[in-house]
């Protein structure tokens, strides 16, 4: 595996004259943000919030699927009781949002664990989000985005090429929104959540809660049309939860209201924030290589019982015969030793960091933040490189 390492467009940006004005551009930006509600005359005529307010066009999604309606049932008024408690909502408005709300009895078998777990495979996992297609427009999103994602550097740390392997892998820069009404999708698996799921208590309390964030987020900032997204409820180009949004979104564009489909910025912006709340460390490497060839097993199983926590020195590792480069080597703080399976063929591994682990509070797999990360180091590889043509790509 590739070894992470700072590419030439961030260091660019931080080292040339043009960071400087950048900075204050950046200062500009936070007192804008800090102040949602309106942002200031002169601010607003800054070239970096009119390329912050630029809409991003999302790809049509397909018509919203619809169901039979709830109904002001006993069930619906007694969740309805609950979220307007927690939330502090008018209960009657509640009551009547449910009620309206559509079932979508084919959403149920998605949140149910397989019959037969499939093998887990890196390379072909991998394949999946690195593809040409993919990075060309990962070239484009950067491109077309690129202020805004060295706005997101300077104030939380975050470098571009982890923000867009996100948004790569998360919605294919907003080509995949998905095409569920939350309202419907949450509340469908609030009430008819399935009880033959193994956590169905634990999920369905999950799913009650994030339908009661939706209403609360609905109720302080209506959209004009009902708002689309996964079959389990998550929004916009990097699939926030409603919960997620409550607590990490951040109104990046100054224009007074979160939106994560049609606001790029927004998406940027919460991203890095949200890898910044995890303790996301600016400059330290996700992961090192590492050849476990000559470790014991039952040194290897040890090694590996953590899973993805950084809980090793390097030096240890070293003690149990793993093979790290110098960069790992001369690295001085915990690393986990990451296993990743190949179908039928041997494991690949990398020693991971904690900012490697903060990936995964996104998504808790390792597969998938090394597929964010290695899209973002190849749109980055593309965007270095003078020679990189786009060929033709829906």
């Amino acid at each position: 595996m590739p070894v992470n390492q700072t590419y030439p467009s961030a260091k660019h940006f931080l080292a040339t004259t043009s960071a400087l004005l950048l900075t204050l551009c950046a200062l500009c930006f936070t007192q804008a943000h800090a102040t949602t509600k309106s942002t200031t005359a002169g601010a607003s005529k800054t070239t970096a919030l009119a390329a912050a307010k630029k809409k991003h066009k999302p790809a049509r999604s397909a018509k919203a699927i619809k169901g039979k309606r709830f109904g002001n049932t006993a069930a619906v008024r007694e969740l309805a009781r609950n979220i307007a408690r927690q939330q502090q909502l008018p209960i009657a408005w509640v009551t009547k949002q449910l009620s309206q709300a559509r079932q979508i009895p084919a959403i149920l078998p998605m949140v149910l664990p397989p019959a037969s777990p499939q093998q887990k495979n890196w390379t072909a996992y991998r394949a999946r989000f690195l593809s040409d297609c993919r990075i060309q427009h990962g070239v484009k999103f950067w491109r077309d985005h690129s202020l805004l994602l060295d706005q997101a550097l300077v104030i939380y740390g975050v470098a571009p090429h982890y923000i867009v392997g996100i948004m790569g892998v998360e919605t294919f820069y907003g080509k995949h929104l998905g095409t569920y009404k939350l309202l419907d999708a949450l509340t469908t698996l609030s009430v008819m959540f399935p009880s033959s799921h193994p956590q169905a208590a634990e999920r369905q309390a999950f799913f009650q809660n994030e339908l009661a964030y939706f209403l609360k987020q609905q109720k302080m900032q209506p959209s004009q049309t009902p708002p689309l997204g996964s079959y389990a409820g998550a929004n916009g180009l990097p699939q926030f939860m409603p919960s997620s949004i409550a607590r990490f979104a951040v109104d990046f564009d100054g224009n007074g209201r979160i939106d994560l489909s049609n606001s790029a910025a927004d998406a940027i912006g919460s991203v890095a924030n949200y890898f910044k709340a995890y303790g996301w460390q600016p400059g330290m490497p996700t992961h090192f290589e590492v050849d476990v060839t000559d470790i014991y097993e039952d040194d290897l199983n040890a090694l590996l019982a953590p899973d993805i926590v950084p809980s090793w020195s390097a030096s240890h590792l070293q003690s149990k015969q793993a093979v790290l480069s110098q960069a790992a080597m001369a690295f001085d703080k915990p690393l986990a030793l990451v296993q990743l399976y190949n179908g039928g063929g041997p494991p690949s591994y990398v020693a991971g960091t904690e900012n490697f682990f903060v990936i995964t509070r996104y998504n808790r797999s390792s597969y998938y933040a090394l597929a964010v990360i290695e899209l973002g180091e190849a749109v980055a590889k593309a965007m270095a490189d003078p020679t990189y043509q786009a060929g033709s790509c829906p």
